[in-house]
């Protein structure tokens, strides 16, 4: 069964706050719900299906339906870190097309910033590699190093060619006023900065803010009955990437795969995408993405980003125009909501005058969870202006 066509965005909203000391996690969810729905013309009386990671506090989506008080048909509480967000459009839109809910909720929020990542009362318990891999150094900004110095040691890949990811962010940034850095820098800057694990330097790295983020999916028949401008769910793929017992290729990611779905199902190829939305959890990550979705060649994504390409209005590919979570947010350590948020305002002609894709009718969202050079969860999501 395909999702095409099945069902609408029509509703999205990102909390405005970046440091939230005064605020509970359920109360961000609680606040980035209410808003996402505002946006789309819906109360939580209208909510049948409900969507949420590990952000989630306690038994994740039953603690939260009971919080906001939601009469339920279907939930999902699946996870795949970042990328969780992407994969639950996916899966929000299959409920909707096999008629399990009409009006699904999807919610972030964390406080990593003012707290911890870890919310109160997640059951997540210890993974099956901590006494393998912790132990030898394999933390999160190690693990991603490790896959950039494998790219630069394969293709030539260079520092300069990952700093200008960061360029293009912060360009785009600048014009947003809720970013957490909204400094334009350069390359110079980046390469410049401290190493935090060679060869990644600190602006190579994510900002990690307080937050959170909401969409809202409907049938189509309920979009054609709101008066706000509906995203349409053209195409969505995933796929788990691991260590393959020792026989994995660190510079390749599950996008590869994850992506092939997603323009197969939207029936579409990458020279139509006008805008894209690439987890930027560190430079590294976008650059493997934009290969393994088929942007480029393999090998080759250095030379794509270089001379403004990803910068919007005028670049080959314009991307992350909040500025990303390299400069803007990155809502409990997850940036995937974001990305999905940002691309609805290109497709509505609501992002910033001054980044704003002209024309915009097909945008990709993408998004990188877990951990390069392990394991990770890819999700992909192809979405297109109503009438597309």
């Amino acid at each position: 069964m395909s999702i095409k066509g099945k069902a609408f965005i029509a509703g999205a909203y990102e909390h405005p706050g970046r440091e939230l000391p005064d605020k509970s996690i359920p109360q961000i969810h609680a606040e980035v719900a209410l808003g996402a729905l505002a946006d789309a013309g819906l109360g939580l009386a209208d909510v049948d299906g409900y969507f949420c990671g590990a952000d989630a506090p306690g038994l994740g989506g039953l603690a939260m339906a009971d919080y906001l008080g939601l009469n339920l048909r279907h939930m999902d509480s699946s996870d795949m870190g970042g990328s969780v967000y992407m994969s639950h459009v996916g899966h929000a839109a299959a409920a909707i097309a096999s008629g399990k809910c009409r009006v699904a909720l999807i919610t972030l929020g964390g406080r990593p910033r003012t707290t911890s990542l870890r919310a109160p009362g997640q059951l997540m318990g210890e993974p099956p590699e901590k006494y393998f891999e912790p132990i030898f150094g394999a933390n999160v900004s190690a693990l991603y190093a490790l896959a950039a110095q494998r790219h630069m040691y394969e293709y030539g890949t260079t520092s300069e060619q990952l700093a200008e990811i960061k360029v293009a962010a912060s360009v785009h940034a600048q014009y947003n006023e809720n970013a957490m850095l909204r400094k334009v820098v350069t390359v110079e800057e980046v390469v410049n900065s401290p190493i935090v694990s060679s060869p990644l330097h600190r602006l190579d790295c994510c900002v990690v803010t307080d937050g959170g983020g909401a969409l809202v999916l409907v049938a189509d028949d309920i979009a054609a009955t709101l008066d706000r401008h509906c995203v349409k769910i053209l195409g969505h793929g995933e796929a788990v990437e691991h260590t393959r017992g020792g026989w994995q290729d660190i510079t390749t990611t599950g996008g590869v795969r994850s992506g092939a779905d997603a323009f197969g199902e939207a029936g579409v190829s990458r020279a139509d995408i006008d805008y894209v939305g690439l987890y930027d959890s560190f430079t590294i990550t976008v650059l493997l993405a934009l290969e393994d979705l088929g942007f480029c060649p393999k090998g080759e994504g250095g030379k794509f980003v270089q001379d403004g390409a990803l910068q919007s209005p005028n670049g080959r590919l314009p991307f992350n125009t909040d500025g990303g979570s390299l400069c803007n947010n990155h809502p409990a350590n997850r940036g995937g909501m974001t990305k999905i948020i940002e691309a609805v305002r290109q497709l509505r002609n609501e992002a910033h005058p001054a980044v704003q894709v002209p024309d915009c009718e097909l945008a990709l969202a993408h998004g990188t969870g877990g951990w390069l050079s392990t394991r990770m969860g890819n999700a992909t999501v192809i979405l297109g202006r109503e009438g597309a």
